[in-house]
């Protein structure tokens, strides 16, 4: 995880095509799950997160809106630009499962609180991090889960590889800058030429 420019400007349109019909719906539809509305605005969130996921801090084609406090926590967060996260599906669907105030907030993230392992890829927690928010940290990486997953170590190694065989340091600190600081930290080598 890494640090998420807070908050992400609300994007024209937002209001009348999505809070505000959106609202309209919750006042009359005590139960069901809130229609989307947030799908055409995704793009502008995505943006806002430089196209990376807001968990795993790595450059993601085609991310989800993901409402922090979840629909089924607080409906009336469901049309509210300022609960929106772009996340990677997986992310999404594993975070549902827990309540936002067991997990850290994209929003909240502080740099050098989180780093990577080379060469086990695995993301850990640093002295840096508060000792206020050490346990909603430790929750998060384990539950979503952003330590080790293999779905999330595949994407951490293909950058690593990528470095390896050549692409500029420059790419990977745009594309997934937790590795470029890994590589930095380390002096991870890059991979002789025909290797």
């Amino acid at each position: 995880m890494i640090p998420v420019a807070n908050p992400i400007p609300e994007p024209a349109g937002f209001n009348d095509r999505c809070r505000v019909p959106g609202n309209a719906w919750l006042q009359t539809h005590p139960d069901g799950r809130p229609g989307d509305r947030w799908s055409p605005f995704r793009l502008a969130l995505a943006a806002g997160f430089s196209d990376r996921c807001g968990y795993g801090a790595m450059w993601i084609s085609s991310g989800t809106v993901d409402h922090f406090v979840s629909c089924d926590e607080d409906r009336s967060q469901a049309y509210e630009w300022l609960n929106y996260r772009y996340v990677e599906g997986w992310f999404n669907s594993s975070k549902n499962k827990h309540p936002s105030a067991n997990l850290l907030d994209p929003f909240e993230i502080q740099p050098g609180w989180f780093e990577i392992d080379l060469p086990s890829l695995q993301l850990r927690l640093t002295d840096a991090l508060p000792p206020a928010v050490r346990e909603r940290a430790e929750y998060t990486l384990t539950r979503l889960p952003l330590r080790d997953d293999e779905r999330v170590i595949r994407q951490r190694r293909a950058w690593l590889e990528m470095y390896e065989e050549g692409t500029p340091l420059a790419v990977i600190e745009r594309r997934a800058p937790l590795i470029a600081q890994a590589i930095r930290r380390q002096r991870w080598p890059r991979r002789p030429p025909g290797q």
